[in-house]
């Protein structure tokens, strides 16, 4: 028996948001013992990984390095309508990932000690972020 349900992650701007707590709640709810929890974003210009949850120094190296590798304002986009940061955006997610698998074992995510689960928002306004969490056996 699988079991679905929608996450919405409010973002105030570009930076990673932890939604590991809210994930295991949707585990939880899900009473599986053992299965796959599967999660995918319903956009473009955000992504999601799997990070080190203890230092935000990692947060925020992650964040700067991303931003020098894709860079506002390169003359040679042509999608630009959006504003500066828009076709950036689809680059970042491109190159990161929008969907996640993780194993859920004994009914919770098989993740690491330092490991946490993260929407990165390469959007410097607000939003609010669908996920989309799937958990089969």
């Amino acid at each position: 028996m699988s079991f679905s349900e929608t996450l919405t992650v409010k973002t105030n701007g570009q930076s990673l948001h932890e939604f590991t707590r809210e994930l295991e709640a949707v585990v939880r709810k899900a009473d599986k013992t053992i299965g796959i929890c599967h999660i995918f974003v319903r956009h473009t210009s955000c992504s999601l990984i799997i990070q080190e949850n203890a230092d935000p120094s990692a947060k925020r190296d992650l964040e700067s390095w991303l931003n020098r590798l894709v860079p506002e304002n390169d003359p040679l986009y042509t999608h630009i309508y959006e504003g500066a940061d828009d076709m950036p955006a689809h680059i970042k997610a491109a190159l990161t990932a929008t969907t996640l698998s993780i194993p859920i074992v004994d009914g919770r995510l098989a993740l690491g000690t330092w490991q946490g689960t993260y929407l990165w928002e390469h959007r410097h306004g607000s939003h609010n972020r669908q996920l989309v969490i799937h958990i089969s056996d």
